[in-house]
């Protein structure tokens, strides 16, 4: 098959299509020839070098997330067949004709979309519904702080947050990036170039936030926390060794918790996406919920793709396509 390759850490100039073999798959595991592939920003960081592989994946081929069909199942498959539609949440491969994976990381593709569309999906929700709704447990008429506001993370914490009925508050790093979230079901935005969002909100106060950035932003995030809130972190783009205000966290009897997904067990990740098809799978064929595709690229121009996104000019998902 055909496959794109990180040849050595570097820039998007080091991926590379090549001949790679076909995996093999066996128990529980399905084969799916690949049509579409979303690119995320932790492709990025294992292209430069610094978000390695778990063991036993494929560590020269980047690629959370899939939507493709099935062409071959393992003989403990249960859920699925050859032909079925579907998109997948991966460990890595994904920049490839085809991968496996076991059956319990696919989900059916929604009514009505796109390959491209489907492929936007998995990595995306099955980190926001994990953090955001299972560990950060926001409610109904709950607010909701999304750091990163028109990342792909973002724009599907808007989305589903605003359809269950929770205020959204979002920082972007430009107005032009803050009116689209507004179009997407975000209730406000603040520009982080321009405005300080503790200043901002530190009277309103937030019930949940979600947080990338780490550094300085954790004691901001805890100032603007109401009592009871929750902050979650899913990466520290900014530094991971910070000062931590203990008595602020007990006096306003605060919760902090953090994630990875990449890493996390088979189990879970079936587990989650069982709650993702009951509770998001039916926004989105009710069309409260949609993919944003920002551009797609052939799988040949995954370099062009790569250097779109590190520009971050970019609201919506990055999709490769065949």
């Amino acid at each position: 098959m055909k496959a794109t390759v990180i040849t050595k850490p570097g820039g998007p100039e080091v991926l590379e299509l090549q001949e790679y073999p076909t995996p093999e798959i066996s128990g529980d595991e399905v084969l799916i020839e690949v049509k579409a592939a979303g690119i995320n920003r932790p492709d990025v960081f294992q292209r430069e070098g610094n978000y390695p592989a778990p063991a036993g994946v494929v560590a020269e081929i980047p690629g959370l997330e899939v939507s493709g069909t099935i062409v071959k199942c393992g003989p403990d498959v249960v859920d699925f067949t050859v032909g079925d539609k579907v998109c997948a949440l991966l460990a890595g491969g994904g920049y490839a004709e085809y991968v496996a994976v076991r059956e319990g990381q696919c989900l059916p593709i929604p009514a009505d979309l796109s390959f491209a569309e489907a492929a936007s999906l998995p990595e995306t929700v099955f980190t926001v519904w994990s953090n955001v709704f299972q560990r950060g447990n926001l409610q109904p008429g709950e607010t909701l702080l999304l750091h990163g506001g028109n990342s792909g993370i973002g724009i599907t914490g808007i989305q589903i947050a605003y359809a269950l009925g929770s205020k959204v508050i979002v920082t972007v790093g430009s107005d032009e990036k803050g009116q689209k979230c507004l179009e997407l079901g975000a209730d406000s935005y603040i520009n982080y170039k321009t405005q300080n969002f503790e200043t901002e909100l530190q009277k309103e106060g937030v019930d949940v936030i979600l947080d990338m950035i780490g550094g300085d932003y954790l004691a901001k995030n805890i100032n603007i926390l109401k009592p009871e809130g929750r902050l979650v972190h899913i990466n520290a783009v900014s530094g991971s060794n910070v000062d931590l205000d203990i008595w602020k966290v007990m006096t306003k009897r605060l919760t902090i918790k953090g994630s990875t997904l990449r890493s996390r067990e088979y189990e879970f990740k079936k587990q989650l996406a069982k709650e993702i098809q009951k509770n998001v799978w039916p926004l989105i064929e009710s069309k409260k919920f949609k993919p944003v595709i920002y551009k797609t690229f052939p799988f040949s121009e995954a370099v062009e793709a790569h250097r779109l996104l590190d520009d971050g000019s970019h609201t919506g998902k990055i999709i490769l396509v065949r």
